[in-house]
């Protein structure tokens, strides 16, 4: 094969610091050795400065190179809503906006249940996660991008490599985690030019409930080190056995069995998984996957000496890449047309070859699956560096702030928030989100606006003003003009006034 360029998707997922570090992703620079003169291109739609320059050095580039289009929308209106009932206002951007829409939540559980309010409410609607065999998963995906299904009320499983013309709305029931998600989930609306609304609808115990989730997705470490041990008990391992061996996991009895919150378990095994200790494949997974264990050397000296599987051998092989690197998903039901062969026989000599010691198959059972990476530890042993640890939390907790802001946000127009995020400092307002709408009704230039803001914080951020005080010591000459801005700032809850009826900077 002649290969003339590597290129490297959803590259933010090299980065540590990347909202969606994957592990594996650190092993593509490898290919370098063996591609020597062959150009890299990196792609991602969200990364901030400390990501595109980590992305760079974990593909060994030369030197940075940096290519990069603005992440302004100008078509997509950015809404935040504080709401007590968000399925009533959600039923009313429905039946507002023409058009398909999604609707994204944390909870599985919960997908269904709006989808079933909707539907109750006359508007065309289904739901998706992960938790749906693949065939379901792609139906509902392909009655959505059709046309036959209005709303996709889902998990951030959903929307992945999609591309469809007319999303009116994207609606977030939950606030998102960070804003690299919330920007890639939010541009998913207007792809074909036309103004799109991206809607976020919270009440505060949101806000509550964000913040305790970072405890949960930080387990300390010696709690995963009590999980790691647990689970070898519980699958009965014994210390220094099992690498590359897979075992099926009843995940409500290991945590019932081990008095162990769910949340906290799963979040330690992924930690887990992070740090190459083992692979979890959720039950969600539902195709099958395949590692060949054994060298391209010793596999082809297996074909030789036992013929019978040499064709099958052969047909996996040109079937699926990157087996002797990773675990790869395999279609059982296509392998065995390809085979020309029953769908019991493929499995059947998948064990066959598994139990040669040639591959591990992991077959789809509905229970998640365990893998071991390593022979199993003493759990003192499994090392995990402090200040490793401590730095992804730290960056985790900068994202969740940053969301945070945005959602308290309502003073700077929705779109220079993000851009400023991005890095794109230069920006000018939108004139179109929630906060540009309150702005624009006290009739004032973005220019003028600033600089009465630059004049009056000053003044009263260390010393309380009446209204008259403030007038004379600012020397601002239009005086309506001033008094729209401070009632602004009072409504936006920038500034208060004290028992004295005095004004003072609080923002």
């Amino acid at each position: 094969m002649k290969v003339c360029l590597i290129a490297v998707d959803e590259a933010h997922c090299i980065s540590q610091w990347g909202y969606d570090f994957r592990p594996a992703y650190l092993k593509i620079s490898e290919l370098r050795k063996h591609l020597p003169g062959i150009p890299v291109i990196a792609l991602t739609a969200t990364a901030t400065a400390r990501v595109v320059m980590d992305i760079q050095q974990k593909l060994l580039f030369p030197a940075p190179n940096l290519f990069q289009q603005s992440f302004e929308r100008k078509n997509l209106i950015y809404v935040v809503l504080r709401e007590d009932d968000k399925l009533k206002r959600l039923i009313k951007i429905a039946n507002n906006l023409k058009g398909s829409g999604i609707v994204y939540l944390r909870s599985r559980s919960k997908t269904k249940l709006v989808a079933d309010f909707l539907q109750k409410n006359k508007i065309s609607a289904g739901f998706y996660h992960a938790g749906l065999d693949r065939i379901m998963r792609e139906n509902r995906q392909n009655d959505w991008m059709n046309g036959e299904m209005r709303v996709m009320v889902a998990t951030n499983a959903f929307g992945m490599g999609i591309d469809k013309a007319n999303v009116r709305f994207v609606v977030h029931l939950d606030i998102p985690d960070n804003l690299e998600a919330y920007f890639q989930e939010a541009g998913r609306a207007g792809r074909d030019g036309k103004p799109s609304y991206s809607v976020i609808l919270f009440e505060p115990a949101d806000i509550i409930d964000l913040q305790g989730s970072m405890k949960i997705k930080f387990p300390e470490i010696k709690t995963i080190r009590q999980v790691y041990h647990a689970l070898g008990n519980f699958l009965q391992i014994p210390v220094g056995t099992s690498k590359d061996v897979s075992f099926d996991l009843d995940f409500s009895a290991f945590c019932n069995q081990y008095n162990l919150n769910n949340q906290v378990a799963y979040n330690a095994l992924k930690f887990l998984e992070r740090e190459g200790f083992l692979l979890l494949l959720e039950f969600s997974d539902a195709d099958s996957k395949l590692f060949i264990k054994a060298s391209r050397e010793d596999l082809y000296k297996f074909q030789v000496e036992n013929v019978r599987f040499d064709k099958f051998i052969k047909t996996v092989l040109r079937s699926y890449t990157g087996l002797f690197n990773e675990f790869v998903k395999i279609n059982i039901d296509e392998l065995a047309k390809r085979t020309e062969i029953q769908k019991e026989k493929v499995e059947a000599m998948l064990a066959e070859l598994e139990n040669y010691g040639i591959l591990t198959y992991l077959k789809h059972k509905g229970l998640p699956t365990v893998t071991y990476l390593t022979e199993r530890m003493d759990a003192k042993d499994i090392s995990i560096a402090p200040e490793f640890y401590d730095d992804r939390r730290k960056d985790a907790e900068g994202r969740l702030q940053s969301v945070l802001g945005y959602i308290e946000n309502t003073t700077v127009c929705r779109s220079r928030y993000l851009l400023n995020y991005f890095n794109e400092p230069h920006s000018s307002r939108c004139g179109k989100c929630d906060v540009c709408i309150a702005r624009n009704k006290i009739e004032l230039s973005e220019l003028e606006f600033n600089n009465i803001i630059n004049v009056i914080k000053p003044l009263i951020t260390d010393k309380a003003m009446s209204m008259e005080e403030l007038l004379l010591s600012s020397e601002i000459l239009n005086e309506d003009k001033l008094i729209k801005v401070v009632q602004w700032l009072i409504d936006n809850d920038k500034i208060s006034q004290n028992d004295e009826q005095k004004l003072y900077w609080k923002g």
